[in-house]
């Protein structure tokens, strides 16, 4: 299978180091404006880079858009004119792919139904948000398909991504809420926060940090790869009238829930303005563009 990166920012390089990571042999081709961007990431990742958008997309059978949230539009506009305006050379028809592709956005904040409208068929769409710590092979997606897809292009995808961590289906309507809970910046702001904390009570900064490191990422690991419960971890690390239950009771009194509810539902609040800000963007450049063509005048 090919696969083909439509841009050569940072996701590209997190899954590209991932995947090679996790030994994936299969063609990967990336696809950039900027000529530096291709340079370094065959250098790094030994993969194949084309700097002609028609030549990349008529070549991929998995395609992921990679470029930043307020690019997609123009980016699958300029797919779109490219296909419609090539012509076999032999027959002078519109050009047309040999084979239906999977096109799958990995940009926050677009709906499945805006990026069937910016660019339909012969490509079935899918969404998949996936962690930049793909690149430590530790990554987590979250993958949701328009209904147009198959089960053997949801297989397709689903596998992709299992290369370089664990995949979730979701529902299209669960994906803000996904995307504001699973960043791994909380899981840095808590060592900062926590590291910080035990400094202000002695601790050097190494141990700090190595002390809450453990706190966090050993006891989650512990969660992840152990059979207990998380109530069932919590009931027997908070003892009764011991340390750690004074810890969590007084940051519960604090507000420390309060305070994360309300950080998500501040992110979540911020994830669907900026959609609604693209949707918009979205709709004026359709309308140009019909405004623009042929069949308009």
């Amino acid at each position: 299978m090919i696969t083909v990166f439509l841009g050569g920012g940072r996701i590209t390089s997190a899954l590209l180091a991932g995947l090679r990571r996790a030994g994936y042999n299969q063609p990967l081709i990336v696809h950039d404006r900027n000529a530096h961007k291709l340079r370094a990431l065959r250098s790094e990742f030994k993969v194949a880079t084309e700097s002609d958008l028609l030549a990349a997309i008529t070549q991929a059978e998995l395609l992921i858009v990679a470029v930043r949230p307020q690019d997609v539009t123009d980016v699958l506009g300029k797919i779109r004119t490219a296909v419609s305006s090539t012509r076999d050379p032999r027959t002078s028809r519109t050009f047309a792919r040999k084979r239906p592709a999977i096109a799958c956005s990995v940009a926050a904040g677009i709906p499945l139904k805006n990026l069937h409208t910016a660019l339909p068929g012969p490509f079935c769409w899918a969404r998949a948000m996936p962690s930049p710590a793909s690149r430590f092979g530790r990554g987590l997606a979250a993958v949701a398909f328009d209904k147009s897809c198959p089960k053997s292009a949801r297989k397709i995808v689903t596998t992709f991504f299992a290369n370089v961590g664990p995949v979730l289906e979701i529902a299209e309507r669960e994906y803000d809420a996904f995307t504001v809970t699973y960043s791994t910046t909380h899981g840095y702001h808590a060592l900062a926060a926590l590291a910080g904390a035990a400094e202000s009570l002695g601790l050097d900064r190494r141990t700090a940090l190595a002390a809450a490191a453990h706190a966090l990422a050993d006891g989650v690991l512990a969660w992840r790869e152990g059979n207990l419960s998380l109530a069932a971890l919590l009931e027997e690390g908070a003892t009764p009238g011991g340390i750690a239950a004074e810890v969590m009771r007084t940051m519960d009194a604090q507000g420390y829930q309060r305070s994360v509810k309300r950080g998500l539902q501040s992110g979540l609040v911020r994830t669907r303005r900026n959609a609604k800000k693209r949707s918009k963007q979205q709709t004026k450049t359709s309308q140009e563009d019909n405004k623009k063509s042929p069949q308009a005048s």
